[in-house]
């Protein structure tokens, strides 16, 4: 059960390994972009390549869905990157139902856990499967893999590596609980309050605040690139007219200054640059709205009146 690319490298390593897939569940054909034609799910497109039966319920309560999962007599349920799903569902397969999460439970329980860990200057995350029970992400822990977070990874980088991991170790998950080789770890006697969540993005999560370090800002940037992409907005001198701008790319120069934090220098060809608490945000790859995400050399090529603004 699954939406995003993020599960369908585990799914093709379930069928390449031999495993009996007995169906793909996955999220209903939506409308998307100008022609609101109907956009598949990359599950979807995968299951339909692997020739696997596909199951697209509206709700997960359906009778007539739970019917067919009854039907399909699973004896376990693997769940990546998919809703939430009710009891009568997670509990059917004989052996329980897991969830891949995206990172190294009890920390980071919640939609966002690869954009959060980076946003918090994190330096390590990884993977964890875990059995489904009633409450989000809490369920006992199976396995767990390492990875380290690097200072030039953003969250498409993270992403990418976290799903690559993931697979072998829902094989090895699968393969554990088949031989009834595995103990599961409740999350129990955890001190909450040391825990960090990793609550779905709302977009002022992701504005800019420059009166910041510029570590922060920096990681915020990190933590949103690709997307959903930290933004900011732009204020010409003299008006009242704003701008927003998405902010995909970014280095920070800790050095003291005496700008107000927002105020930008710009040679106005190679180089833009953001005055922050502690420094200075150098601006290298950014989308002003309405216009093509570029690096700062081109955008400059055609942007005159750039130290006309602030970045507020």
């Amino acid at each position: 059960m699954g939406t995003p690319e993020f599960a369908v490298t585990s799914l093709r390593a379930l069928v390449e390994g031999g495993y009996n897939v007995v169906a793909v569940v996955t999220t209903p054909d939506k409308p998307a972009g100008r022609g609101q034609k109907l956009h598949e799910s990359d599950v979807k497109i995968a299951a339909r390549e692997l020739g696997l039966p596909i199951l697209q319920p509206e709700k997960l309560r359906d009778p007539e869905f739970v019917a067919d999962m009854q039907a399909l007599q699973p004896d376990l349920g693997i769940v990546i990157a998919f809703r939430m799903l009710p009891e009568v569902i997670w509990s059917m397969p004989k052996m329980g139902t897991f969830n891949l999460h995206a990172s190294l439970l009890p920390q980071y329980r919640g939609a966002a856990p690869i954009n959060r860990a980076i946003m918090n200057g994190e330096i390590e995350t990884g993977v964890t499967t875990f059995l489904l029970n009633h409450e989000i992400d809490k369920g006992a822990i199976l396995a767990q893999q390492k990875v380290a977070i690097f200072p030039e990874d953003n969250v498409g980088t993270l992403y990418d590596r976290l799903m690559t991991i993931g697979a072998p170790l829902v094989i090895d998950t699968v393969e554990r609980i088949a031989a009834g080789d595995i103990t599961p770890m409740e999350q129990i006697g955890v001190d909450e309050t040391t825990l960090k969540p990793a609550p779905k993005i709302f977009k002022e999560d992701c504005r800019i605040d420059w009166s910041l370090s510029g570590t922060c800002i920096i990681n915020l940037i990190r933590g949103l690139s690709p997307y959903p992409a930290a933004w900011t907005a732009l204020c010409k001198e003299g008006t009242e007219e704003e701008q927003s701008a998405k902010i995909y790319a970014a280095s920070f120069e800790e050095v003291a200054h005496t700008q107000i934090c927002g105020a930008v220098e710009s040679d106005g060809r190679t180089f833009l640059r953001v005055a922050c608490r502690n420094g200075w945000i150098n601006i290298l790859e950014v989308q002003i709205a309405g216009k093509k995400r570029l690096p700062i050399r081109e955008l400059l090529l055609g942007w005159r009146d750039a130290l006309q603004c602030r970045f507020v």
